[in-house]
């Protein structure tokens, strides 16, 4: 596990897009990424698609979705098109959405999706934030989809509010060769505390498989760490 610590939030969007541009360029064939929502992940699309790196060799998916149409303000996809897809040369895979589609089935579609993207090697590198509750991708405490030991992706709700989301799996994530967090602001600082104090969080567990895990965080966000 590295964690790299920057001044601001808006240096921590910078470094970490630094270094996905870094790791795009080195791959030497096609490179998976997966992407995250958040508006700090937003900021670093927007410093991301101005670096020069192999984005005709990305295949780029979402690590974790609301139930929401393709348009919708809180669509991490659109947020995800509209601040780097739409500007560089990757492809972009979206799960399904129609009112007549459940999301349970939209799920296991893009599972498919994402196991044909992965047939001979694991996911390069899948992007994470992190919610003041710990929760990372749409693993939510409480969640059925924390217990899954099996599938890749899944629709999962969301015990405080009822919502659907869709969302990557412990089994997904443990599989990635490398995990990125990127965090930021004091409103985190107590969810960070917890799990690098060795709590059980659901971000915490994210260090239990093979994926290298890096953090990229501002010193707000550290601010409670001993």
């Amino acid at each position: 596990m590295e964690l790299v610590i920057y001044d601001t939030a808006e240096q921590a969007a910078a470094g970490a897009a630094q270094r996905i541009a870094d790791l795009i360029a080195d791959a030497p064939d096609t490179f998976t990424l997966g992407l995250t929502g958040g508006s700090t992940s937003a900021t670093t699309y927007e410093a991301l698609r101005s670096l020069s790196t192999g984005w005709e060799r990305v295949e780029a998916w979402l690590s974790d979705e609301r139930w929401v149409p393709h348009d919708h303000d809180r669509s991490n996809g659109r947020m995800a098109a509209e601040t780097l897809m739409d500007h560089v040369q990757a492809r972009f895979h979206r799960p399904r959405w129609s009112a007549e589609l459940e999301p349970a089935d939209s799920a296991a579609h893009y599972e498919e999706v994402l196991r044909s993207l992965h047939t001979t090697k694991p996911p390069d590198l899948i992007l994470l934030g992190m919610g003041e509750d710990a929760h990372t991708a749409s693993l939510f405490p409480g969640s059925e989809a924390l217990e899954e030991d099996t599938r890749w992706f899944v629709s999962n709700t969301i015990p405080e509010t009822g919502e659907h989301r869709l969302t990557s799996t412990y089994p997904l994530l443990w599989s990635a060769r490398r995990l990125m967090v990127i965090t930021a602001g004091e409103k985190k600082a107590p969810a960070l505390r917890d799990t690098f104090e060795g709590n059980e969080t659901p971000i915490g567990k994210i260090g239990e498989g093979d994926a290298e895990v890096e953090w990229h965080v501002d010193r707000p966000a550290v601010s409670l760490l001993s």
